[in-house]
């Protein structure tokens, strides 16, 4: 239905910046729910984002200035393209920025996504059976004395937390 009186609130610019920003909004108000609440979202952090992350989660609170130095140095990076990525962990709600100086700092620990990224991981490839993942790991000969050592306390440590039948 299209609205022919232009001052009518309801005739607006409907671009793609419009959309955006109102898909942020819905993002930004979620965040705050869950974190009211105590609670995380999951989020999906790609290989250039969980390099910031690795920053974030070494160094604390950081200077995005900093971050594009360090990352010139490691991966060869420039400072727009370290500025873009940290804009798109910001979106997602995975950094926190303060001001002065484009201070950084995260919003999800390390652990956060280790435990999306393994569910994800059992999810698509073991069919959501974690016990196929750790079979999968077993039939390897990568795994050491030490690491199997390791799992098995792990998993006894697991089996005393859940309660038994």
């Amino acid at each position: 239905m299209r609205f022919k009186d232009k001052s009518s609130p309801f005739h607006a610019p409907f671009t793609k910046t419009f959309y955006y920003d109102r898909i942020v909004l819905v993002f930004a108000v979620r965040r705050r729910q869950f974190a009211e609440a105590g609670l995380r979202m999951s989020m999906k952090l790609f290989d250039s984002e969980i390099k910031i992350m690795e920053v974030l989660w070494a160094y604390g609170e950081c200077p995005a200035k900093d971050i594009a130095r360090m990352l010139a140095e490691q991966v060869g990076w420039s400072k727009t393209t370290t500025y873009t990525v940290i804009k798109k962990c910001l979106d997602k709600g995975a950094v926190i920025r303060s001001e002065p100086g484009f201070l950084c700092r995260p919003a999800i620990s390390r652990a956060e996504v280790r435990e999306y990224e393994t569910r994800e991981l059992i999810d698509k490839m073991y069919g959501g059976m974690p016990d196929q993942l750790v079979a999968s790991l077993l039939g390897r000969d990568h795994l050491s004395a030490e690491d199997i050592t390791r799992l098995k306390k792990m998993i006894d440590e697991s089996m005393k937390k859940t309660p038994q039948p």
